[in-house]
């Protein structure tokens, strides 16, 4: 058994320690409090941030302002640098708002789709973006399955597939749940199952059975 040195800590939270969860909880809560401060809604994961509010006038993106400002405050206090390359503003909904919100001088970008969490998030929460990155991207991890093994033994193809590509697809699909004919085909059985199965010793010539 060896103990660790003693070190003095400015800011922050020390990783990997059994405390660590709870005393990150504690140094973070503080930053919710100011921001609902604002009349904004705050989601907080780990050290990604949120925030939204409907915006109808100016005042509404005059109080979304002082809480972005209080947010880089908080974190000059703290000693903690914001990324800002890293955010952006996204405007959900049919009526397009000209915010030009900033984080110390720099203009926040506004796109017309973020990720969030993994989530592929449109202006009009369609899922129909979302589903077709992880087609894309199961599909090439199928395939590298493929290349990276060189036994064609299908039980190891079969596991590897659920092991690896299956998550892709599955990953939050409460959240995205696509609602589309176009949508569910592409994310179902067909085009990323039936692919990877026909090239297994043997499947080739099955031919697929609709429900």
């Amino acid at each position: 058994m060896s103990l660790s040195d003693v070190v003095s800590l400015l800011s922050g939270v020390v990783q990997g320690s059994g405390i660590g969860p709870v005393l990150f909880l504690t140094y973070i809560n503080e930053l919710a409090n100011i921001l609902e401060s604002y009349g904004v809604h705050v989601k907080l994961f780990a050290d990604d941030v949120k925030l939204y509010l409907q915006i109808t006038n100016d005042v509404d993106v005059a109080w979304l302002q002082c809480a972005i400002d209080a947010l880089t405050s908080w974190a000059d206090e703290w000693q903690l640098s914001v990324s800002v390359n890293k955010c952006c503003t996204l405007n959900i909904g049919r009526a397009i708002c000209d915010t030009n919100l900033t984080i110390n001088g720099s203009v926040l970008p506004t796109v017309e789709s973020a990720r969030d969490l993994g989530v592929s998030i449109t202006q009009s929460l369609s899922p129909s973006l979302h589903v077709s990155n992880i087609v894309a991207k199961a599909n090439q991890r199928a395939a590298a399955i493929y290349r990276a093994f060189t036994s064609r033994d299908i039980t190891l193809l079969l596991r590897a597939y659920t092991a690896y590509v299956r998550p892709i697809v599955e990953h939050d699909s409460v959240v995205w749940s696509p609602y589309t004919v176009k949508d569910i085909d592409a994310i179902e059985s067909r085009p990323i199952q039936r692919r990877f199965t026909k090239r297994l010793p043997g499947y080739k010539f099955l031919t697929y059975s609709e429900r």
